[in-house]
């Protein structure tokens, strides 16, 4: 059985009849405990406003409650959502049950306080008991009668003994009782001796550090002896008064002892190379490039090692080739040069990412590993820190009120009381030090001290002269006795006000808190909202009157809403507040709320023009903390911001204990409920197996991935067979998720399939991190697996981690204890936690929540990595300061700016020596390049800054800072994808992408890395003229250009055939928009990716009302015409629509992960991610129901609407039109022209240019040979024009430079002196190519020779298994047969060599019928592929009721239009199911 609410088995008679068969006073009645279920079938239907209205005579409570499904074993039933108020509501209904199987257990509470006969303290003067409290998480006892309220009440005292018997409110240094000098002052010298023999603390009351024992009240004015006023004693706590958070440090603390800093392991201080499992399809036969450096040698060591190879083995090798020592391999490490980042010694080399990706050459460090650990490492002398309340909430001004600022306030009161005791005089300055210590705690009067003031002012008032005279003994009695009243209200005060806030001191011993709450236990919840204080004259002067509503919530979803009609006008007393003191009682058993019940409390003011009620602030807090009521008097800060989220109300959404202007004081029933766990047994031993098509339907359920998908009646069907689903046929979330309710039956056989669930893989257990799951079991249970992921591995999901953090019941949850243990163990993680908890804290709610665990997280990473964290600080504010200037300044004096400014990083790094890159922990930099500094001309005017690196074996490093774009959906989009491609490389397959860091590092700023040697695709179209995106020999254009080498050619024309595939696939996925050739970056090796994720999930721009993204995915007829070389090799379209079938289908198998992942940024803000919608966006593109042919033939007609989508290529267009005056994407330092079409370049130049021959073609050409400077000699054509355009273009650009001169008299057609043209342009050449090494070496002049070599003839190259390579050309057609469940599927794929009888490109269209039986029974049809020989379909044709395949002919007839192309015929009862195979075409039909 699971956790449930345990009632005392044994309470004694009186009280239990007192409690269990009370009734609610005034409009209440009693209910039975299974009238009101919890169950979450349909949303609450609010009847009426959503607030209070304001409605004077009226003073019922009116409530909101869901109403129950009422479950049988065969049949469900939606009950009707209803309104009733409390003075009406039956004592008598039927009850409802959300258990189907297995029997009740006895649930209920445990009244921990309520009183017992050996406690009771007969002589109290108010009747009640003394009882013990059994928590000190802010709850205490309240005493349930009032104060006296007149003069008649009071009851003549026994005359007083000594005038000095009063003892004042004071203050202890520590539990000894000792006052401070300015105290005693004012005290003659025997008063102070009987003060220090009379306030001696028992024992047994003291107040410990980490004491969680119960407090003592106990009353000091009983009626029956005499006033002896109240000894206050008050300790000074280090940890703050609230024990929750006292608790949080201390746990905090025993986190980092368990990791000490001599433990070299956990403590190593250096940042280790992030790892993956090791991807066997991959790499099991792959070798790495490696260029090693050693200490001992100058010479490089190269290696070739296989990927599977371990890293302390490589090190072993490496010993032995440099050396003749018998040197340890593990006493050394390898160190990735550039970086501070080290290779794991037990982890093959292939697990490092960084293989993963790079197969170029990589140049390692063997260094020798020195027992010494890393310069960010913690300390001996970390280990003996301290974590304090103060350090936890640095910048919230953690002690709104100080011990020291309290103290010298009652000083002044406690001197006033002795005088007045003395004279009966000067009653004014007592009021005045009265509203002085109430203006210190937060502005709050209590009912007590208001009593108590006004009974002295009434004394003072009535009695006059004659009575002084007569019975100046009894005068004095009743001045000291309202004078006691007096003191303990303001203890009492105190309490409050440290039990509901944080204080750095704590009263020792409290004469009992007093309370309007009714006394005894109730059944149902029930409680007194008495104030608001502090009420704003801002709010009086425009509000007539105030109301509130009280809201019950659990998992984002409302349980009942009680709603105050009564309003009630300001009441001005030391201060403005409301008073309703109105007793709230929820229609609820509190047995039967689930433990992680929220409430929350929102004030209305009531216009004065109008009846209409605004919301001025809300608070909530958890119903039992620390699995306990609340008890007594509570004070609870509000907030001013707008609607509470319904959707995210946990502990950590706003904190309550932190004073704010306006504060509400609710009184909670003295007796209190504490939550038990009972014991379970399992009782499944009846249930009978469904049928298998049960099974399989649940199997089909389980493809929605998350709960938040499935309709209702979905999750009925999943929960009545909750007991059958297994990680097979479903997922644990979905189960849960699909639960009816939080009642404690079914809570119970929640935890029971928790219990006995097998999980397949540890990710399954990240969706029960969600909003859904607020139940501490569950989400015990989902750490606990999270718990066996490495490191490196919970570093992918830290965002949703920290999301997840909102939803923790407390700061002492499991996934903040297993967060900072990982930090502690893995710099990494540590760096990333950072700066995510800091990003977090400017998310509208959770702010203070996220200010602790950011505290706690620097107090176990210690000093070394603190500072470090204080160096990317600064950087970052110097960075925004920059851009800020830099963006306020006109466009003239931009570059100038930012020249000047950027002395202040220069400045920076002499004051720090070195500082991390908060993008990369392994980088470490060191001043600034201020000539590759520059700026970008985009609205928001990014920075471009260039660091140097610290490492001297590497380069520069280059980022991007970008002020006033939210990065955090950036993070998100590639957060996704690098998970995506894990998943690829886990497959073995790569896909070539580029995935870029970003990071934000703070509200809508951010670091973004730039990928070395990228150009736009909107810069590749400018340099192709006007209509270059109409173009469609662009890309191709450009690759050849800057890839004279064959091979080069190649491997770019790869890499571009992956790379466009992978980003195909997952921009579909995620459905980013805003897709124009701004957004598409090449490098000249091939990679294509994207960048700006500003819009994802459909969410796409729209200009006057059309939107702007009209394809699926960005894949133009520009791009496959490259893939394809011109159409030379059709069959490479149908081999890239191959890879992305599979990369498609291979993601799909994956949907529950990345729908999770989604699912858990609901809450973070982000602009395009908030609701369900989101969701099933992704869901739809996914499609996780489809099987792979499905899935195969839906990804293939995304592609076709894609490569038809015209307006993709006018939409590149109109942006490039749009963007003219600013060709070049970045505004270069003034040595480098700011148009910059002819950007310079060292690393290519051209010896020479010769004209060979002149060639008469329609366009006249020259064939032209090129010597490249490194002696490799291409041919290329160019006519006579395009000289003339070239030097046109180079007079442009250089006009301060003298170029040579062009023969312009030449001009007229060709004529048979061509040896003298020839020879007036080789000089021309020869003068362009040896003058200005600027213009020779210019990207125009090496584009006009080097582009499209002649001789250059690509050949096929091998870019994925291309099937069958024969030079077979006859026809064929590619099909995939398969049959399951009487159900024949064919998935027709491809054809090649497909002609018309005239030899021309059919139209085809491939017709099927299933022999034997009729053609107008069986025929089916595919669509036709336009004019092609190598057509791609992936279409699915479909034959139900197909018993057998015995005795059928599968008849294919290939047609264009009705011209006959080719046929076959297949016997279905030989062919190989689920495999792909390619059939010949015959000639004619059979």
């Amino acid at each position: 059985m699971a956790y449930s609410w345990q009632s005392d088995p044994n309470p004694n008679e009186p009280h239990e009849r007192q409690y269990e068969h009370g009734e609610f006073h005034s409009v209440n009645q009693s209910f039975s405990p299974r009238q009101v279920s919890l169950g979450f079938d349909q949303l609450v239907k609010e009847i009426g406003n959503k607030v209070p209205l304001y409605q004077s005579a009226t003073k019922e409570n009116n409530f909101f409650v869901p109403s129950a499904l009422n479950w049988g074993s065969e049949a469900h039933s939606l009950a009707e959502m209803h309104q009733t108020s409390l003075n009406e509501f039956p004592s008598n209904s039927p009850e409802r049950s959300w258990n189907q199987s297995g029997k009740n257990s006895a649930v209920g509470f445990n009244p921990s306080v309520l009183p017992k006969p050996e406690v009771i303290n007969k002589k109290s003067p108010w009747g009640n008991s003394i009882r013990t409290y059994h928590g000190t998480d802010g709850s205490r006892f309240s005493i349930a009668n009032p104060s006296c309220t007149n003069l008649d009440k009071i009851k003549p005292q026994k005359e007083l003994k000594n005038q000095n018997r009063h003892y004042p409110i004071r203050f202890e240094t520590n539990i000894s009782h000792v006052y401070s000098s300015s105290t005693t002052d004012f005290m003659p010298k025997d008063e102070n001796k009987r003060s220090g023999n009379i306030d001696t603390v028992d024992p047994s009351l003291m107040f410990f550090k980490d004491s969680s024992l119960p407090r003592k009240w106990e009353s000091t004015w009983p009626d029956n002896i005499e006033p002896i006023g109240c000894s206050i004693q008050i300790i000074e706590v280090p940890q703050g008064s609230n024990a929750s958070l006292a608790s949080f440090c201390g746990k905090v603390e025993k986190i980092r002892e368990a990791y000490h800093a001599a433990d070299i392991n956990f403590n190593s201080g250096r940042i280790w190379s992030p790892v993956t499992t090791f991807p066997v399809q991959l790499f099991s036969k792959s070798k790495v490039n490696l260029s090693i450096m050693t200490d001992n040698s100058a010479q490089l060591i190269h290696l070739t090692p296989y990927a599977n190879y371990l890293v302390k083995d490589l090190i072993a090798e490496i010993l032995h080739l440099c050396t003749s020592d018998q040197l340890c391999p593990s006493d050394h490490l390898l160190n990735i040069c550039g970086s501070e980042e080290f290779l794991q010694n037990d982890h093959h080399l292939g697990s490092h990412k960084m293989f993963q990706k790079n197969k170029s050459v990589i140049q390692l460090h063997l260094q020798k590993n020195t027992t010494a650990p890393g310069k960010l490492s913690r300390k001996p002398g970390d280990d003996h820190s301290e974590l304090h309340l103060d350090q936890l909430i640095e910048f919230t001004h953690i002690w709104k009120v100080s011990r020291q600022c309290l103290l010298t306030v009652i000083e002044r009161y406690d001197f006033h009381l002795k005088y007045l005791l003395k004279t009966q005089q000067y009653v004014d300055n007592i009021i005045e030090e009265v509203k002085n210590l109430c203006s210190i705690l937060g502005c709050v009067e209590t009912k007590q001290i208001t009593d108590a003031v006004n009974e002295l002012k009434l004394i003072l008032q009535t009695t006059g002269e004659n009575v002084r005279q007569n019975s100046e003994t009894s005068e004095k009695g009743f001045i000291e006795k309202v004078t006691t009243e007096l003191s303990a209200s303001i203890y009492q005060l105190i309490d409050i006000y440290c039990s509901s806030f944080y204080a750095d001191f704590q009263p020792v011993r409290a004469p009992g808190s007093i309370s309007s709450a009714h006394p005894g236990l109730r059944a149902h919840l029930s409680f007194t909202v008495y104030a608001a204080h502090n009420i704003p004259e801002t709010w009086v002067d425009s509000y007539k009157a105030f109301s509130f509503s009280c809201w019950l919530t659990y998992a984002g979803k409302k349980l009942c809403q009680v709603r105050n009609n009564r309003t009630i006008p300001v009441k001005k007393l030391f201060f403005f507040l409301v008073n309703w003191s109105e007793t709230i009682n929820f229609p609820l058993e509190t047995k039967s709320l689930p433990r992680e019940s929220m409430l929350t409390v929102k004030v209305f003011g009531i216009g004065c023009t109008n009846n209409h009620p605004n919301l001025l602030a809300w608070t909530c807090l958890p119903l039992f903390p620390r699995e306990k009521s609340i008890l007594g008097s509570m004070l609870f800060s509000m907030t001013l911001q707008n609607e509470p989220p319904l959707e995210m109300i946990a502990p950590g959404v706003w904190d309550g204990s932190q004073p704010t202007p306006v504060t509400l004081q609710i009184d909670f029933p003295a007796p209190g409920w504490e939550y038990m766990k009972p014991d379970s047994e399992e009782n499944r031993t009846h249930l009978e197996e469904p049928p298998k098509e049960y099974l399989k339907h649940i199997a089909r359920l389980s493809q929605k991935q998350t709960p938040l998908l499935l309709s209702e009646e979905k999750r009925r069907y999943l929960w009545f067979y909750r007991f059958f689903c297994n990680s097979e046929n479903c997922s644990l979330p979905l189960v849960l998720g699909s639960a009816p309710g939080w009642d404690e039956g079914t809570i119970s056989e929640m935890h029971t399939i928790l219990r006995n669930w097998t999980f397949s893989h540890p990710l399954e257990a990240l969706g029960l991190l969600s909003s859904s799951f607020p139940d501490q079991e569950i989400r015990k249970v989902a750490v606990q697996q999270l718990d066996h992921l490495l490191n490196d591995e919970l570093l992918e999901y830290l965002p949703q981690l920290v999301q997840a953090l909102k939803f923790e019941w407390s700061l002492q949850g499991p996934l903040v204890e297993l967060l900072l243990h990982r930090s502690l163990q893995s710099i990494q993680v540590a760096h990333r936690l950072y700066w995510l908890l800091k990003d977090a804290q400017n998310e509208a709610y959770f702010k203070s929540w996220y200010q602790k665990l950011l505290a706690a997280l620097q107090f176990c990473v210690g000093k070394a990595l603190n500072d470090e964290f204080s160096k990317e600080e600064k950087l970052i504010k110097i960075l925004r300061d920059i851009g800020e200037k830099v963006k306020s300044a006109g466009d003239s004096q931009r570059q100038e700016i930012l020249k000047k400014e950027i002395g202040r990083l220069n400045e920076f790094f002499q004051d720090i020596n070195t500082c991390h890159l908060p993008l990369n922990p392994a980088l470490c930099i060191k001043g600034i390049d201020h000539d590759a500094c520059s700026y970008f001309t985009s609205n928001a005017l990014p920075l471009k800054i260039t660091f140097i690196n610290a490492n001297p074996m590497s380069t520069n490093i280059s980022i991007i800072f970008k002020a006033g774009d939210d990065l955090r959906q950036d993070m998100l989009v590639l957060q996704i994808v690098q998970v995506i491609d894990n998943i690829w490389l886990q497959e073995g397959l790569d896909m070539q992408m580029i995935i870029y860091r970003c990071l934000s590092t703070g509200k809508n700023q951010g670091l973004v890395q730039m990928v070395p040697d990228a150009v736009t695709l909107a810069k590749i179209h400018r340099h192709s003229g006007l209509i270059g995106p109409l173009k469609e020999n662009t890309i191709k254009k450009w690759f050849s250009q800057h890839n004279h080498i064959k091979a080069d050619y190649e491997k770019a024309l790869r890499n571009f055939f992956y790379s466009c595939a992978g980003w195909c696939v997952v921009t579909f996925i995620l459905g980013v928009c805003d897709r124009h050739n701004d957004n598409i970056m090449l490098t000249k090796s091939g990679h294509m990716f994207h960048i700006d994720f500003g819009k994802f999930l459909g969410h796409a721009q729209t200009f006057s009302g059309i939107k702007r993204d009209r394809a699926p995915f960005i894949f133009t007829s520009e791009m496959e015409y490259f893939i394809t070389e011109g159409g030379k090799n059709p069959q490479h379209f149908q081999d890239f629509v191959e890879l992305c079938c599979r990369a498609y289908n291979i993601v799909r198998k994956h949907s529950r992960l990345l729908l999770n992942l989604l699912e858990m940024m609901l809450h973070a803000g982000l602009p395009e991610l908030s609701g369900i919608e989101d969701l099933k966006y992704v869901y739809n593109n996914l499609r996780p129901h489809d099987t792979d042919l499905e899935g195969t033939s839906h990804f293939t007609k995304k592609i076709k609407e894609s490569l038809e989508c015209f307006p993709v290529k006018l939409n590149n267009l109109i942006h490039i039109l749009a963007q003219m005056s600013a060709v070049s994407p970045a505004r270069s330092p003034p040595q480098t022209s700011s148009q910059e079409p002819c950007r310079l370049s060292t690393t290519r130049s051209i010896q020479r240019a010769t004209i060979l021959g002149f060639i008469k073609k329609p366009n006249d050409l020259y064939l032209i040979q090129v010597t490249h400077g490194n002696n490799e000699i291409s041919l290329t054509e160019k006519s006579f024009d395009q000289f003339s355009k070239l030097h046109s273009q180079l007079q442009k650009q250089f006009a301060s430079l003298t170029l040579p001169e062009f023969p312009h008299w030449w001009h007229l057609p060709f004529t048979n002196s061509d040896h003298k043209r020839f020879r007036d342009l080789n000089h021309y050449m020869e003068q362009l190519l040896h003058g200005s090494y600027e213009v020779a070496n210019s990207d125009c002049v090496l584009t006009f020779f080097l582009s499209e070599p002649v001789q250059q003839t690509i050949e096929e190259s091998s870019l994925v298994d291309l099937g069958d390579k024969s030079p077979d050309k006859n026809p064929k057609v590619q099909l995939v047969i398969s049959y399951e469940d009487a159900k024949l599927t064919i998935l027709v794929k491809h054809m090649k060599n497909i002609h018309l009888p005239d030899g021309s490109a059919p139209s085809a269209h491939v017709e099927f019928y299933l022999l034997p039986y009729p053609s107008e029974v069986r025929r089916r049809k595919t669509k036709s592929v336009p004019k092609c020989t190598d057509p791609t379909y992936n279409e699915i044709v479909v034959y139900d009721e197909v018993t057998e395949l015995q005795g059928h002919v599968l008849m294919l007839i290939v047609k264009s239009k009705t011209v006959f192309v080719g046929a076959i015929n297949i016997q279905l009862c030989s062919v190989l199911l689920n495999e792909e195979k390619w059939y010949p075409l015959g000639n004619s039909i059979i």
